[in-house]
């Protein structure tokens, strides 16, 4: 089974564009939404959710009000200024915790005196499976100001990897976050071969070697194609010596091209279109069979 995963140094380089391009020329692909902080995948491929699953990770506290006296055990213990004592208009004070100030370390839990604080389980997000005209898709939503988007991206890819394998499909397709944090590193880990997406730009340049360094430290191939290379030229070329160097391959290059807004808008993957650049992907989708 090979697994391709689209990242690319920053966000906005077209990545998902080309994803999804790769997604419909892809025979018999199941697809994943690794960027779990900021999808976008299911904008263009309009996903039916079959199943939808609640992501559970770490604690958090909670102030059992039946059973605090306020003593303020716990708010001298939390070193994440999470604890807020409250004044009441009896002129009593209680102790609430502020959810997403709470790391979750557990520390006033353990040490409340009359075991008045609850660590019950975060609910994080949620990780779905549905079907799309280019196949089955595994996506996720990281709830707001929820932490852990790395193990929800490894959730995905552990669920995507047995739907391919009941599906008995051959090729995964992942669209993985952008940067090189935490949630690119679960994203990569394991590929087959890693797709960078970049930009001839300063930052596209300097994000870019970030990411084949990060690619590089795991062993992992890496192929490169440069997004609206005909803006700057020159930069297209220093980046694709760059990229060279490093030992990553150059697959080609796509054009600067207001098709690909028009597709994003009707809600179509580029090769969906006659727009010129559809074809500068399917050339690098071809040249993809031989890596």
């Amino acid at each position: 089974m090979k697994e391709i995963v689209v990242i690319s140094g920053k966000g906005g380089t077209g990545k998902t564009s080309v994803l999804a391009s790769f997604a419909v020329l892809a025979k018999n692909a199941v697809l994943a939404d690794c960027d779990v902080d900021a999808a976008d995948l299911h904008l263009v491929l309009r996903p039916d959710i079959i199943e939808k699953h609640d992501f559970i990770s770490g604690h958090e506290a909670v102030v059992l009000q039946d059973v605090c006296d306020s003593c303020g055990a716990c708010l001298n213990l939390c070193r994440f200024d999470a604890i807020k004592e409250i004044s009441q208009p009896s002129g009593e004070s209680i102790f609430e915790i502020d959810s997403h100030s709470c790391e979750g370390c557990g520390v006033c839990y353990a040490f409340c005196p009359l075991k008045a604080i609850d660590f019950k389980d975060r609910h994080c997000g949620e990780w779905m499976i549905s079907s799309t005209r280019a196949g089955s898709m595994v996506h996720a939503k990281l709830g707001i100001a929820a932490e852990n988007s790395g193990k929800l991206v490894s959730t995905v890819k552990e669920k995507v990897r047995e739907l391919a394998g009941k599906e008995n499909s051959d090729l995964i397709l992942i669209d993985g976050p952008p940067g090189t944090g935490c949630p690119v590193i679960a994203s990569v880990t394991g590929a087959s071969l890693v797709f960078v997406v970049t930009e001839p730009t300063v930052s596209g340049e300097h994000d870019l070697k970030r990411i084949l360094e990060l690619v590089r430290h795991f062993n992992i191939p890496a192929c490169v194609c440069v997004n609206k290379w005909d803006i700057c030229p020159e930069m297209t070329e220093k980046i694709e010596n760059l990229a060279v160097s490093t030992g990553a391959s150059v697959l080609g290059r796509i054009r600067y091209d207001t098709g690909v807004t028009k597709a994003q808008i009707e809600a179509l993957a580029v090769v969906e279109t006659d727009t010129p650049s559809a074809q500068d992907i399917i050339n690098i989708w071809q040249a993809l069979q031989f890596q």
